[in-house]
């Protein structure tokens, strides 16, 4: 192939996602007035915040060459766990004794639980070798049934207006939500480029043995890639909590195939080793428009799911088309 083709190509693949939603934006602004507003640009930005999060952790696990389904039940269990604690505390009657909780230490304990779940994963994975794919789908049912006993089935509401300022609020003319997941990504940039984690993600996702020959201790990297990502989790499940004022028992349906999709679309392999943080939010802001755009024009929700499910596939598709030629 001709070299000035041969960079033309390697151009076109580096920037297809950016290419892709400014095709995607110019149609919504054409087939619907109101996709073009400063309003409608805040809501989106919100709606993505979410999303972020969990993708930026699902993008360190399919990094290593991995996957977790279990995030949307991570979210909906760590979530739950916020909004009980932070309305009801942990009362203990044989003692006469009330464990109440402030917000901090609410969060703090929805994060601990959303580490410990996703290094729950990570342990089953690299000691008994279940492959992440099994792993992630029990820990999927498992964080639901704890979603729905800790909840009874109901949702847990009237959390407060501190803990709704987290979903609702805005700090320098900028909402919360997005302050949370800029900070995720700033964060998950520079572990990714800047720390000796980062080079061993890359390196056990791009060949595995050739990262254990190195010395790479891969079993300790991938429980802490999947309990950053249960923590991440757990971090939109507070974000969502607190938008909803309420702990749903279903919260964080198909949120798994968001991140997914976020990941594949902003260019990560789900062969490992390669994909970067920045793509992934392009991806996850491209999901978030075609949300939009598609709730705009009052598309059927039904008609929204297989719309959702054929960009997955192009996705992957694309990938795959990349990864022969390269």
């Amino acid at each position: 192939m001709p070299m000035g083709l041969s960079n033309y190509r390697a151009s076109l693949t580096r920037f297809q996602s950016f290419i892709a939603l400014l095709i995607l934006c110019i149609a919504l602004s054409l087939l619907s007035n109101k996709f073009l507003t400063i309003e409608n640009g805040w809501n989106v930005l919100r709606q993505i915040s979410v999303n972020v999060c969990i993708s930026v952790g699902m993008t360190l696990v399919v990094l290593t060459a991995g996957i977790d389904l279990s995030v949307g039940s991570i979210l909906a269990f760590s979530g739950a766990v916020a909004a009980g604690l932070l309305k009801n505390g942990i009362p203990w009657p044989a003692h006469d004794l009330f464990i109440g909780f402030t917000l901090l230490g609410t969060i703090v304990a929805a994060l601990i639980v959303g580490a410990a779940l996703g290094f729950f994963n990570g342990w089953m994975i690299t000691r008994f070798k279940v492959p992440p794919f099994v792993a992630t789908l029990a820990m999927l049912t498992i964080a639901r049934g704890l979603t729905m006993l800790s909840t009874k089935g109901y949702p847990i509401s009237s959390l407060g207006s501190k803990f709704d300022f987290i979903g609702s609020g805005w700090l320098l003319g900028i909402p919360v939500l997005v302050w949370i997941s800029a900070v995720t990504v700033i964060l998950a940039v520079v572990l990714v480029r800047k720390t000796p984690l980062g080079r061993y993600i890359y390196a056990i996702g791009g060949n595995e043995q050739a990262a254990r020959l190195s010395g790479i201790h891969i079993n300790r990297v991938k429980i802490i890639v999947y309990t950053i990502g249960g923590i991440l989790a757990a971090v939109g499940g507070i974000m969502v909590t607190s938008r909803l004022d309420s702990a749903q028992p279903n919260a964080g349906t198909n949120y798994e195939l968001d991140s997914i999709a976020a990941v594949v679309i902003g260019g990560t392999s789900l062969s490992g080793g390669r994909g970067t943080i920045m793509g992934t939010v392009l991806g996850a802001i491209i999901i978030g428009v075609l949300n939009n755009g598609l709730v705009l024009l009052d598309v059927s929700p039904f008609w929204q799911q297989v719309i959702k499910g054929l960009v997955i596939l192009l996705s992957v598709i694309v990938d795959k088309m990349n990864s022969q030629e390269a």
